[in-house]
């Protein structure tokens, strides 16, 4: 695939998922000015924990997400960035292996590769051509269906978890679903379809969703009948989860419109906070929340929504805020009250913050 065909491609699916073009520009002028400081700043700090073989920490997954941060910096990068790129992307492609996956590990194969697909399709660099299909044909072997003895009554199907071989949940379903996405995967591709059953099945909307357990109020949950621990357990629906669900409704292509999509949306502006991830009470995960967040709010193209308070939110201005206040003097973020999931490592709280920033900057 040519990079004017990926460039086409890739614009025309933000406009599909209803992104509002120069919706930026409702953003205060000084706030703008101080986020892409703040952006500038994470970047620099990111660079600095490049290792001499061009990783971060020795993972795919923080050195997919770094090389990203740089790529989609708004005000754009320079030459003393492309060598920093080249490390990052030197060093991804070396753990692509002869299965397709990109990955240092097998545990995270999933993830990993997923995230190193969108890292190098960012680059726009023809030269990655073989390593993201191969991906690519990785996530669509992984995808529970069939082939694993799946049908589409189960309701693991169309799934994907960390390793491929898992139970499936949302968060890497939709992590796979964006990289797909960003690799200009076909549209008709059965991953999408496959996928759309498993969307469904995690969100708590017994229209659309044929599962006992299925709730009413249209957020999503982790996955089938089960929330992690560290959120109460049970079937009730999360922040973290409801962003990643309402993603890949917008990346599998159901329209705005759709009851499912309204409901979900619905669900985050009615329990929206930045102060802990959503209807949790915790703030394990809350950078992963603010990341999602700003992804699901440019894709749904609204710059302004109403809470369940009645009240008028610009997103962007108070998710850039919110940012900047949490941003520590060398440029950095982490976690400071939950150690899950690597939050407490400013290397990963860091780059979810930057793509965020530039989500919210774009």
């Amino acid at each position: 695939m040519t990079i004017r065909r990926l460039a086409v491609t890739t614009l025309v699916a933000l406009l599909a998922c209803g992104q509002a073009v120069g919706a930026a520009d409702t953003m205060d002028p000084k706030l703008r000015a101080r986020a892409q400081q703040a952006v500038d700043a994470g970047l620099k700090y990111l660079e600095g924990r490049q290792a001499e073989n061009g990783s971060v920490m020795g993972s795919v997954g923080l050195t997919s997400l770094s090389m990203r941060a740089v790529l989609e910096n708004p005000a754009g990068h320079g030459a003393a960035d492309k060598g920093v790129v080249d490390r990052y992307a030197a060093f991804i492609v070396s753990k692509a292996n002869p299965d397709g996956s990109i990955a240092e590990i097998q545990h995270d194969q999933s993830y990993n590769t997923a995230v190193a697909m969108t890292a190098l399709a960012a680059a726009r660099d023809p030269k990655y051509a073989t390593v993201i299909a191969n991906g690519q044909k990785f996530i669509q072997k992984h995808q529970v269906d069939e082939t694993e003895g799946f049908k589409p009554v189960d309701n693991w199907y169309g799934g994907l978890g960390y390793g491929g071989d898992e139970r499936p949940d949302i968060s890497n379903l939709y992590i796979a679903l964006e990289a797909m996405r960003a690799t200009s995967l076909d549209p008709n591709d059965p991953v999408w379809k496959k996928a759309l059953v498993f969307v469904d099945r995690m969100q708590n909307r017994s229209e659309s969703n044929d599962q006992p357990y299925a709730g009413n109020d249209g957020g999503f949950i982790y996955s089938p009948a089960w929330n992690p621990p560290e959120y109460g357990g049970g079937t009730k629906s999360y922040g973290t989860v409801t962003a990643a669900g309402l993603i890949s409704l917008l990346y599998s292509g159901v329209d705005k419109s759709d009851p499912r999509v309204q409901a979900a949306h619905k669900w985050l502006t009615t329990n929206y906070t930045l102060d802990t991830n959503p209807n949790t009470g915790s703030k394990h995960g809350l950078f992963y929340f603010y990341n999602a967040f700003a992804k699901v709010m440019y894709a749904y193209g609204e710059p302004e929504f109403t809470d369940g308070n009645g009240q008028k939110r610009n997103w962007r201005n108070e998710l850039a805020e919110r940012l900047i206040k949490l941003q520590d003097a060398d440029g950095s973020w982490t976690n400071k009250e939950s150690s899950l999931w690597w939050e407490n490592k400013p290397e990963l709280a860091t780059a979810w913050s930057v793509i965020a920033l530039e989500y919210i900057l774009r």
